[in-house]
């Protein structure tokens, strides 16, 4: 089901100061994270993420307790673009993302100057490269985010989880911390197709439908950590997707 509607008017003044909002982002990273403590900068994310949810009329609501330090490895279902705003929103984290991100028009720039592990999917070489960075970071007490699926999906069912980069968490003996993520309507409490990014959609008209939507909600709803626990990576893999599943409501 789809949020009401606001006027293309509202839409195209969210757009402008959105806009406005991710250059003033690009400044930030370029001119200060390089002489701030890694706590600083995680709270200019966290902050920076909430004022663009408050532009663009998104409500955050937050289920569960965010992890205060790492080292985590946090595990999502992945919905739209928008799901790593929501995350950072409700508790920073470094994000694992497929190559081509880093190549979308102004958010690319941004998404990478947040300190975000790039990957390319169809190649298992570049798969383990990132798995030891990975491991590194959680090592550092990083606090590092997934989306097993390895694409998006429509929030009502989830795909089978990819288990090669819990290997990550094996190896920094880290736990795993399921999330799940949601979008809704605020009025009816019905879920909102609003953000999607499946299919044949493209990049601008998810961002569009979204910045139409009225009254949406992001709910991000953390479980609890696990450890694996002489677990292989692939059972480990289908026991988070049961997990998240939970927490969906699957």
């Amino acid at each position: 089901m789809s949020a009401a509607r606001a006027s293309p008017l509202v839409a195209a003044w969210r757009a402008v100061r959105a806009l406005a909002h991710v250059l003033g982002g690009l400044w930030t990273i370029r001119s200060e994270f390089g002489r701030l403590t890694p706590a600083q900068c995680e709270l200019l994310v966290r902050e920076w993420s909430r004022q663009m949810l408050r532009i663009m009329g998104v409500e955050l609501v937050v289920r569960g307790t965010p992890p205060e330090r790492g080292p985590v490895l946090l595990v999502a279902n992945h919905i739209s673009w928008l799901d790593i705003l929501v995350m950072n929103a409700a508790q920073p984290a470094r994000f694992v993302s497929k190559a081509d991100v880093k190549h979308w028009p102004v958010l690319g720039a941004l998404i990478t100057g947040a300190g975000t592990l790039y990957i390319e999917r169809e190649s298992r070489r570049d798969a383990m490269r990132v798995v030891h960075q990975m491991a590194e970071r959680l090592r550092a007490h990083d606090t590092i985010a997934v989306f097993p699926e390895g694409t998006t999906g429509d929030g009502r069912t989830l795909l089978p989880f990819h288990a090669n980069l819990f290997q990550a968490a094996i190896s920094a003996n880290a736990p795993v911390l399921p999330v799940a993520l949601g979008f809704v309507d605020g009025a009816s409490g019905q879920r909102s197709d609003a953000p999607l990014f499946i299919g044949d959609t493209s990049l601008l008209a998810s961002l569009w439908s979204t910045l139409r939507a009225r009254g949406l909600q992001a709910v991000v709803h953390y479980g609890e950590p696990q450890r694996f626990q002489g677990r292989d990576r692939r059972t480990w893999a289908q026991d988070m997707r049961a997990e998240v599943a939970r927490l969906l409501g699957l």
